[in-house]
């Protein structure tokens, strides 16, 4: 892994963070984390030395071990704070390939179907020209994958 600053945030740019060094990356099974990501498992890395440089998270209690962090403005989930380095979202990273998971841990909370994720059908985008035509539209709101010295830019739309 690398030991250069590492930076991320979340979908919407309010909340961005650096880590001096990642820990251990890996999947989290929990039936808290599948709720808090709105999804199967929660991909996680040790966050060593994080820094919020713009905006910080707001926190919510899960437990009385854990509080996770997201962003109030869009929502994307951030940390997992037990006490010590939190984990955080390798998603959020704004290089998330930095953290490959190497283990996978609450595992008797597995959702049965995961192991067969890799066998789905894999359909390339713009395959179907409905779904090309689709795409094409899609201009995208999202942060960029870098720090930025302000954001949203002067010209970005607000709904």
């Amino acid at each position: 892994m690398t030991t250069d600053p590492i930076s991320g945030g979340c979908q919407c740019g309010a909340v961005r963070f650096r880590i001096a060094k990642l820990g251990e990356p890996s999947i989290c099974h929990c039936r808290m984390c599948q709720k808090a990501f709105g999804s199967f498992y929660a991909p996680l890395v040790t966050a060593h030395e994080l820094t919020w440089t713009r905006g910080a998270p707001k926190l919510f209690q899960s437990s009385n071990r854990v509080k996770r962090g997201f962003c109030a403005e869009c929502g994307t989930p951030l940390t997992y704070d037990y006490g010590a380095d939190p984990g955080i979202a390798i998603g959020a990273l704004d290089r998330p390939e930095l953290a490959a998971p190497a283990a996978q841990v609450c595992v008797a909370d597995k959702q049965p179907f995961v192991d067969g994720l890799a066998d789905l059908p894999a359909h390339p985008n713009g395959v179907d020209s409905d779904e090309a035509r689709f795409l094409a539209t899609i201009k995208t709101y999202q942060h960029p994958d870098t720090d930025t010295e302000t954001w949203p830019p002067a010209n970005a739309q607000t709904d």
